[in-house]
């Protein structure tokens, strides 16, 4: 059975997530301060958390950051901030996704499934290194390396860059990358991905990934 750490100090949203999970068929831990957080992932080594922003003590982003330099777990984070500088911040902090408070509990377990799905994915991949100008990733080991330096990204920027390197010079609309990384069919979220693809440019630069107005993303030249 899949275990999932939920941290969240309000205890409604709290129970009704870990209720709903549960109904869902996977074990639940909660936590509802950021130390208590930690120290129940470090003894659950759970397969996702799920971690809102706003905590007592310890916030969410560093207990995303302290959890991610452990054991790199995929996280969902809860936050009733919504504007594109918190959401980069979270996304730098290692999440993997967000949701902003209210959210539908359905589209919750679909993210989940999601990033299970993907994490499960990735565990058993054959593909071949890809390079994006002079960034060079393995997806058998999940290194990035500039000029032999090694570079540290989150498994969704892996994933998002890997997915757009491996076929330089075709365009993929949000819709299409929110399929292809994240596992999303009803093409919600299509901030989530602007929101990664600035967080790579952030680490390695503007030319990494070009927009295409009006259609999506791209590696390669500008033709």
């Amino acid at each position: 059975m899949q275990r999932i750490v939920v941290i969240e100090d309000e205890d409604v949203i709290a129970s009704a997530v870990a209720v709903r999970l549960r109904g869902e068929g996977y074990e639940v831990g909660v936590a509802s301060d950021g130390r208590t957080g930690i120290e129940l992932v470090e003894q659950e080594t759970p397969d996702l958390v799920i971690l809102d922003v706003m905590l007592p003590g310890i916030d969410g982003l560093e207990v995303c950051r302290r959890i991610q330099r452990e054991r790199p777990v995929p996280v969902l984070m809860l936050t009733a901030l919504d504007t594109e500088t918190d959401l980069l911040v979270g996304l730098g902090a290692g999440a993997d996704d967000y949701m902003t408070k209210p959210f539908s509990p359905r589209e919750m377990v679909a993210r989940v499934k999601a990033l299970l799905r993907r994490v499960e994915r990735s565990q058993y991949s054959t593909e071949k290194t890809v390079t994006v100008l002079d960034v060079e990733l393995d997806p058998a080991t999940r290194q990035v390396k500039r000029s032999e330096h090694e570079v540290h990204l989150t498994p969704t920027e892996f994933d998002l860059l890997y997915r757009l390197g491996s076929r330089p010079d075709v365009v993929f609309s949000r819709e299409q990358i929110l399929s292809d990384v994240w596992g999303y069919e009803d093409g919600f979220g299509t901030r989530t991905v602007d929101s990664h693809v600035a967080a790579l440019r952030r680490k390695l630069g503007t030319e990494i990934i070009r927009t295409v107005h009006g259609v999506g993303y791209a590696t390669g030249e500008d033709k």
